[in-house]
């Protein structure tokens, strides 16, 4: 029987899953729902770049896969970087506004493979530049919780769509933070794989040694399984681990009695730190000791070279993989009198401000008599910063620290680059160094939810499952205000 859009928007991942087989309802009858969601508060948050009403009916139409798939029939949004065979991927940029792939990328293969429905593409972030959401061609993505507050970026869509119950997971990509983020303000949970566990093959880069594409969702066991479908070896991405892969899903059960959990106390008093996001952190403390784990303090290797190092190196790569967008072999094309001012007239218009800013930063920190000052010290940095984390999984498992030092702050507001960036400052270092790391909910304040994130050893994304799912047990986020019926039965 047909599902109600109220009904359908509590739906997990699994829960979905368990409501087809039980014929309690259709893949179709999921995608009325997502699309009846969609059009009732897309409106207001601006999550969805393209709905691919075909497409979709299409897939929900089509027979299941062979074998036993808890994704088959269930819809989800993909972030608009990441290529989908005949539809529109913009990364977020006027540059691409008309751009329709040929292929899909590894990851979209892989859903579709598994029998999703790939609803549309998610706003973002200017190929991904961003830490608000804000920077999109396409306009700003709005928080669901108060759609005058931001969602954090650059999976700005993925997350706010997810949020209001659009669909019940989406995937984002992750250079800095911009899967994690979101996640906090969003009360999501948000997953950044170790680098190279997920295929960046189509996926629009920005920085090819930092990007990493990962799950959205507003459970943790959704989130494994979703990153369980998406995880493995593919030879088109060079940077591909060919490596076992266990299953994360079947540990999430498996508690944290005995696991070694590190925090640096330091953080909570360092200038910028509001105190809803250090209280969450000392809330999420308590409940891993409740629950058996071992919390000691530690420090944070490197916190203050982090964000120096992450834009040079950031920007320099973004500076490097944009050259490619020149109007000439795809995307949109301002024409001129000669290639020069064709060049200049399409990245000129096509490009926004955010991206035109780390270009000019990429391409100076690159220029002869610079790069030993900033490029290479900045490698050196990192290769310290990797170093010192891998000498800390010898004292612990994971790492416990907060996602951002601030509340999502409201669209519109006006802060400097600089202050956008010390945003990222304690998710960038997971992506210098290649590791995992979670972003999920661990309380409320002032009406919004505070994330915190656990950092974890290469390929131990299953210990920091485990973390998240020990505090999720005690930590119950109710929906989002703006997204709940009132007792006149508005929305």
């Amino acid at each position: 029987m047909p599902i109600d859009s109220g009904a359908y928007a509590a739906l997990t991942l699994e829960g979905a899953a368990a409501g087809i087989a039980a014929n309690a309802f259709t893949p179709a009858d999921l995608l009325r729902a997502a699309l009846e969601r969609i059009e009732r508060f897309d409106p207001v948050c601006n999550a969805m770049i393209t709905v691919d009403r075909e497409g979709a009916g299409r897939a929900a139409e089509a027979p299941p896969p062979e074998g036993v798939s808890l994704l088959a029939g269930v819809p989800l949004a993909v972030k608009d970087n990441i290529m989908t065979r005949g539809l529109r991927s913009t990364c977020g940029s006027r540059i691409l506004d008309d751009f329709i792939p040929p292929y899909d990328a590894g990851v979209v293969e892989r859903l579709r493979a598994a029998g999703s429905v790939v609803v549309g593409k998610a706003n973002m972030d200017e190929f991904a530049m961003g830490s608000t959401g804000e920077n999109s061609a396409y306009g700003p993505a709005r928080n669901p919780w108060n759609p005058r507050l931001a969602t954090g970026g650059s999976s700005s869509g993925s997350a706010a769509v997810v949020a209001y119950g659009g669909v019940p997971a989406a995937l984002g990509s992750d250079t800095g933070g911009s899967i994690r983020q979101p996640a906090a303000f969003c009360g999501l949970v948000g997953m950044k794989p170790t680098y190279g566990r997920v295929s960046r093959w189509g996926l629009g880069a920005l920085a090819s040694s930092l990007d990493q594409i990962g799950p959205l969702t507003r459970t943790v066991r959704d989130n494994a399984l979703l990153y369980d479908a998406i995880a493995g070896h593919d030879e088109r991405d060079s940077t591909s681990a060919n490596r076992p892969l266990l299953p994360c899903l079947p540990a999430v059960e498996d508690g944290v009695k005995g696991l070694r959990i590190g925090y640096d106390p330091s953080l909570f008093d360092k200038e910028g730190m509001a105190k809803p996001q250090s209280d969450g952190v000392r809330r999420a403390i308590g409940i891993l000791r409740d629950e058996g784990a071992v919390v000691a303090e530690t420090t944070l290797p490197l916190i203050d070279y982090g964000v120096a190092a992450y834009y040079i190196i950031c920007s320099c790569e973004a500076s490097a993989n944009l050259t490619r967008y020149d109007g000439v072999r795809y995307g949109v094309r301002r024409g001129a009198a000669d290639l020069w001012e064709t060049l200049s007239a399409t990245r000129g218009s096509g490009f926004g401000d955010e991206v035109k800013r780390r270009i000019m930063m990429g391409a100076y920190a690159l220029s002869s008599g610079y790069y030993d000052a900033y490029y290479l010290k900045a490698a050196k940095v990192r290769r310290l910063l990797a170093e010192a984390y891998r000498k800390a999984w010898n004292a612990v498992d994971a790492l416990l620290l907060p996602v951002t030092p601030r509340s999502p702050p409201p669209v519109g507001r006006e802060a400097t680059a600089l202050e956008n960036y010390l945003g990222d400052v304690f998710t960038l270092p997971a992506n210098l160094a290649g590791i995992p790391a979670l972003s999920f909910p661990a309380s409320e304040a002032d009406g919004l939810p505070v994330g915190v994130q656990a950092m974890g050893a290469h390929f131990r994304e299953d210990v920091l499952y485990r973390i998240a799912r020990a505090v999720e047990k005690s930590v119950k986020l109710a929906d989002p205000p703006w997204t709940r019926p009132n007792p006149e039965g508005g929305r």
